[in-house]
């Protein structure tokens, strides 16, 4: 079938006014394959957008593979990473010149402006300064989430944003995300009606708990954000997004349950790699998990062309949280958070993180008064209540090729795209995630862990 039947076929199936994303191949009986066009918008750079990262580990990588990629559209022309390994590996990536590989954030900024932008994916507590002193020095920045650890800082941030007219990008990468923006698109053209009611549940899988919030980086909400933030503020956010409505009240449970100290096992040890009598039958066991699966090792630096790389991973379970009992850490992070969010014109929300699940990827059921739509990122179903018929959307998108589980469904590069053009024609309106437009999602988020900490319904000000 050519496009123009095609299209033809799919307004008549589900309505002219909902088809504006381009469709790309109808896959079965009212299901259609479909990618986000180029933005009409977009223009042809006549020299590409200069950048500077700082933070080279694995949201730097996969912002800097764009780069990589698309060398005619963004330079990485600096690197400010401590780690001397991610440092390298990152020059040798970008051709950075030596003079151009520093060490820490500070550095960066003891020079005179050498970049149209900064790319900050520093871990949660070093977002604020850097952001901040970029801004006042006049960089464009994309700001990897949460935006801050407080919201005093948040809004500090944006204040300066808008005072200096510089764009912040918040990296909000669903929003990017070919799934939900056809599903934003169809709930703003009105397929199901008005919008009633959202349930969206977003399982971490529990490997992926133990490695990052028992384990990892994340482990401990005082020295980071709280879970809320550093994983759940892509949902709050996109459940905003899809929507588009503010949002007034907020109230949420949740607690750590399982990864306790009493709840270690009989015979368990230290670290995994210390004689555990029950590692062999751990569900979290790390010599499983890191040395045997060999997932989830970009942690370990492992240099390219090892020759006992398992020996090597092993080595590093001696010596990093990585290899310590998930019962025995110095974690703080919720294993299950549930929240209830109350938007204007009486729409409601649940969400629901859950990390005790065998899978991943974000589910999510938006009620309407004339249909609704049912979706886990790799479909989107939407059933009219008047024809009582369904249609089947898939959506097509190059996702990270090292990252394509990272549950963001394409959205990653697609921001970096956008960044590059609205820095390039110095217009924030090509990105739907600019600070001004993300930071409400962040307040739902300190809202949410204040209401779970104090047992009450917060109230959302803005």
């Amino acid at each position: 079938m050519n496009r123009r039947n095609l299209l033809k076929t799919l307004s008549l199936t589900v309505g002219a006014s909902i088809v504006g994303t381009e469709v790309l191949a109808k896959i079965g009986e009212r299901s259609f394959l479909y990618n986000i066009p180029d933005n009409p918008n977009h223009k042809s750079l006549d020299k590409p957008v200069t950048a500077i990262t700082i933070g080279a580990g694995n949201r730097g990588m996969v912002y800097g593979g764009f780069a990589a990629k698309f060398t005619d559209q963004i330079k990485i022309i600096g690197v400010a990473e401590p780690n001397s390994f991610r440092n390298d590996r990152y020059a040798k990536i970008h051709n950075i010149l030596a003079e151009n590989r520093l060490n820490t954030w500070e550095d960066v900024f003891k020079r005179p402006k050498f970049a149209d932008a900064v790319i900050i994916s520093t871990p949660d507590n070093l977002h604020y300064e850097p952001c901040m002193k970029a801004l006042a020095m006049g960089y464009d920045i994309l700001l990897e989430k949460p935006i801050a650890p407080t919201e005093k800082e948040c809004r500090d941030i944006l204040n300066l944003a808008k005072k200096n007219n510089r764009i912040v990008a918040v990296c909000h990468v669903l929003r990017y995300a070919p799934y939900f923006v056809k599903m934003k698109e169809l709930i703003a053209n009105g397929a199901i009606g008005e919008v009633i009611s959202i349930q969206h549940f977003e399982p971490i899988e529990h490997t992926h708990m133990a490695h990052s919030y028992v384990r990892g980086n994340w482990h401990n909400s005082k020295e980071t954000t709280p879970i809320i933030l550093a994983k759940s503020c892509h949902d709050l956010d996109i459940v905003k997004w899809v929507i588009n409505k503010p949002s007034k009240k907020i109230s949420a449970m949740g607690d750590l349950k399982w990864f306790r100290k009493e709840n270690a096992p009989q015979g368990s040890t230290a670290r995994c790699t210390d004689g555990c009598k029950i590692e062999r039958e751990c569900p979290y066991s790390a010599i499983k998990e890191y040395v045997e699966l060999n997932k989830r090792t970009s942690v370990f630096d492992v240099p390219a062309g090892i020759k006992d790389r398992k020996g090597f991973i092993t080595e590093k379970l001696k010596t990093t949280n990585y290899g310590r009992c998930v019962y025995r850490m110095e974690n703080d992070q919720p294993d299950h958070y549930v929240t209830n969010i109350q938007f204007a014109d009486s729409v409601t929300a649940s969400f629901s993180m859950e990390a005790f699940t065998s899978y991943h990827g974000r589910r999510t059921r938006v009620m309407g008064s004339m249909g609704d739509l049912v979706g886990d990122m790799t479909e989107l179903v939407h059933y009219d209540f008047r024809t009582r018929k369904d249609t089947k959307f898939v959506p097509k998108a190059e996702d990270v090729e090292e990252y394509k589980n990272s549950g963001h469904g394409g959205g990653d590069w697609l921001l970096v795209r956008d960044f590059v053009q609205a820095v390039a024609q110095k217009n924030p309106a090509l990105l739907t995630s600019t600070i001004d437009e993300s930071i409400e999602s962040h307040v739902m988020g300190f809202m949410a862990e204040e209401s779970r900490k104090k047992n009450k319904v917060m109230d959302i000000k803005m």
